[in-house]
């Protein structure tokens, strides 16, 4: 068995391509919770390139803290996103019966 070490480049290559799918979500999903799903992948992926610029931060010395400490606000954020977006697609079906964000606009004050 063959040692394989991970450097940057593949956390990078991996969050590129959860941010991808996550971009993917967002523009063709015409339901909102697969929405709010794509928009939480993209999430993910800004953590993976936070704590990998931080973890490879620390191989050359300087303290590695600062990428974990901003991926752990990224996460409180995102639970604040996913609450907000959860109220916001109840209200939009209690109202209109419907989850599809096209048809948001049909609110009214």
């Amino acid at each position: 068995m063959a040692y394989f070490d991970v450097g940057l480049t593949h956390y990078l290559v991996v969050a590129a391509l959860l941010f991808g799918l996550g971009m993917f979500a967002v523009i063709t999903r015409k339901h909102a919770v697969a929405v709010l799903l794509g928009i939480e992948l993209m999430l993910n992926a800004a953590n993976i390139n936070l704590v990998a610029f931080g973890r490879f931060r620390s191989a050359v010395g300087l303290p590695a803290l600062d990428g974990q400490v901003f991926a752990l606000i990224v996460i409180a954020l995102a639970a604040c996103e996913a609450a907000v977006g959860l109220a916001i697609i109840l209200n939009l079906y209690r109202n209109l019966a419907t989850v599809n964000p096209d048809e948001v606009d049909k609110m009214k004050w």
